[in-house]
């Protein structure tokens, strides 16, 4: 089988949750809401290898397995578009945008044979699929890849930093596990999402006080963007309460 696909630049798919490379969301922490997404996938699922590779491995009940990927986000929610997105659809961004935003339609955290899927474009996206596109994916293998293997080194770096995060907290917070434990036993799966603040602690080189300059207006921004919006209500309160925190360390 094989797949071929060119952007349109039609800004559909620039909405909602954007994965970052922790390098990506340190550099940009003046412009995106940045949380720690917490994501489990129960053995048996797809690209389970890659996850647990990537991430760690949480046991389950009745010795069944989750595999547990750990990734910093800019956390938007799934009906507003990206901050960056310009009013004619193009990436205010471009020349230094995010690694994620440059393999897509791919995804190196996902298996390489397993991106057959993300190549087909959702209701309301402009991809060219046609045969004058591009020929992308063929026999389960990436073609043009120069950054899926960007990002999956990157992905890979960053997970010396991310798991051992991820085991130090599971430690120091008792609570945390069995909600892990709970997301990862649901059939429809989940997610837990944490402050970025958790993350800084094992960042060493990272400025605690500088990050805070940078990223309290933003979240403060998106506080206000999502107040009074009853479907936005879980991510105002997260805003809030994130900004509400990192203010208070630059009193």
């Amino acid at each position: 089988m094989e797949r071929r696909f060119d952007c349109t630049a039609c800004g559909k798919c620039c909405t909602g949750w954007l994965p970052l490379t922790l390098d990506d969301a340190l550099t940009h922490a003046d412009r995106f809401p940045l949380f720690v997404i917490w994501s489990p996938l129960r053995q048996g699922g797809r690209s389970f290898d890659e996850t647990a590779r990537q991430g760690l491995t949480l046991k389950l009940k009745r010795g069944k397995k989750a595999a547990v990927r750990i990734y910093p986000a800019s956390y938007i929610p799934p009906s507003m578009a990206c901050s960056e997105l310009t009013d004619d659809g193009l990436c205010a961004l471009h020349p230094n945008k995010p690694l994620r935003c440059r393999t897509m339609p791919f995804s190196a955290a996902r298996d390489e044979t397993d991106q057959n899927d993300l190549l087909i474009p959702k209701p309301g996206w402009l991809c060219d699929t046609s045969e004058e596109a591009a020929l992308v994916y063929q026999d389960k293998k990436v073609i043009t890849r120069e950054s899926f293997d960007l990002e999956r080194q990157s992905l890979e770096q960053d997970s010396a930093v991310l798991v051992p995060y991820a085991e130090w907290l599971l430690d120091s917070v008792p609570t945390l596990r069995p909600k892990l434990m709970k997301v990862a036993m649901k059939p429809t799966g989940g997610h837990i999402i944490l402050n970025f603040t958790t993350l800084i602690p094992r960042m060493p080189k990272v400025d605690m006080y500088d990050f805070a300059a940078k990223q309290a207006p933003v979240l403060r921004t998106f506080a206000e963007k999502t107040a009074n919006i009853p479907e936005f209500d879980e991510y105002h309160q997260r805003y809030d309460q994130g900004a509400r925190e990192l203010e208070r360390i630059n009193d």
